[in-house]
C-alpha cells in the first residue's frame, strides 16, 4: 500500500519544479513536462520513490539506529524540528558545520563542553566566577546549544542522512558519501539525483510539499521503532519464562519424612530404644 497518493502530492504542490533554464539534465527521467517555462515533476515516480525510501528508513529504525535530518532553509526548519523530534531523531536546522561527520570526534568534544558548562551551573562553580566570566561562558553555551543542541544525543555517526535540499546542503551530502552513509534527499529539478542514494523528486521550496513528504517518512520510522519495541517486549517475556523456576517432580500431597539431623545422637538413641522395646514386647506376648 502506498504511503502517499497522487492527489495529496498534487494539492501540496510537489509537482512544481524550477525554471527550465535552471534545470539539471540528470533530472530528466523524473520530469513529466514543461509548462510556461517551468518543469513539472512526474508525481507517479515521486510516490514510488517515497515508498522506496520509507521502507529502507523503517528497516534502519527497526535496528535501533539513528537517522540525521538536515534542513537549514527557512521554510523547512520548523517542519524538520517538529517531525524529527516526534520520533526522537537528531536534526540540524542551523548552519552545517564543516566536518560534522568527517570530523565527528571534534564535534563530540564540543557537545561534551556544553555538558560540562551545564554541570558547572549546578555544582556551584559559577558562584566562584566573576560577572565577566559568567557572561562569556553563558554566551558560549548559547552558541553551542543553537548549533549542536539538537544532536547532543548523537553519540556515534548516524546510519543515514535525510536532506531536504541537496543543492543547499551539498557539504553534508559529500561528507556522508565520503563515509559511506546512505543519503535520502528531496531532489528538485535543479539538483543531481545521481549523487543521492535514495532521491525523492519533488518541490523542495514549498513548505506544504516538504511537510507531506516528511510526514510519510516519519510515519515509516515510527512504525520501525514500534516493531523494535514489540520485539524487545516479546524477547523479555521469553527470557522471563525461561528463567522461571521449574516445579519439583512428585505429588504435592505426599507427607514429608521425619529425618534426624546429624549430630543429634540423643534423639537417635531414643528412637532405637523405642523400636527395640516395642519388638521385645511383641516377643513376650507370643
Amino acid at each position: 500500500m502506498a504511503r502517499t497518493n497522487f492527489q495529496d502530492l498534487l494539492d501540496a504542490g510537489c509537482h512544481f519544479g524550477h525554471l527550465k533554464r535552471k534545470w539539471n539534465p540528470a533530472m530528466a527521467p523524473y520530469i513529466f513536462m514543461e509548462h510556461n517555462g517551468i518543469h513539472i515533476i512526474d508525481l507517479n515516480k515521486t510516490v514510488a520513490k517515497i515508498d522506496e525510501a520509507a521502507d529502507v528508513l523503517e528497516a534502519i529504525a527497526k535496528q535501533g539506529k539513528k537517522i540525521l535530518f538536515v534542513a537549514t532553509k527557512k521554510q523547512a526548519k520548523e517542519i524538520i524540528a517538529e517531525k524529527a523530534s516526534s520520533v526522537n531523531m537528531p536534526y540540524i536546522t542551523e548552519r552545517w558545520a564543516g566536518g560534522m561527520l568527517t570530523n565527528f570526534t571534534t564535534i563530540r568534544k564540543a557537545v561534551k563542553k556544553m555538558a560540562s558548562i551545564d554541570k558547572m551551573s549546578t555544582d556551584g562553580t559559577f558562584d566562584n566566577l566573576s560577572k565577566r566570566e559568567k557572561l562569556q561562558i553563558s554566551r558560549q553555551r548559547e552558541k553551542l546549544e543553537k548549533n549542536l543542541g539538537s544532536i547532543a544525543d548523537l553519540t556515534r555517526l548516524p546510519a543515514a542522512l535525510f536532506v531536504v535540499d541537496v543543492v543547499k546542503e551539498h557539504i553534508a551530502v559529500k561528507e556522508a558519501l565520503r563515509l559511506g552513509i546512505p543519503v535520502f534527499g528531496i531532489c528538485d529539478t535543479n539538483s543531481n539525483p545521481n549523487e543521492i542514494d535514495f532521491p525523492i523528486p519533488a518541490n523542495d521550496d514549498a513548505s506544504k510539499s516538504i511537510d507531506i513528504i516528511l510526514s510519510a517518512i516519519v510515519a515509516a520510522i515510527a512504525e520501525g521503532l514500534q516493531q523494535r519495541k514489540m520485539e524487545k517486549e516479546a524477547e523479555a517475556a521469553d527470557n522471563e519464562a525461561a528463567d522461571a523456576p521449574k516445579e519439583k517432580k512428585g505429588g504435592a500431597g505426599k507427607p514429608a519424612r521425619n529425618r534426624i539431623k546429624r549430630g543429634n545422637e540423643g534423639a537417635l538413641n531414643n528412637a532405637l530404644a523405642d523400636k527395640y522395646k516395642s519388638e521385645s514386647e511383641k516377643e513376650e506376648d507370643k
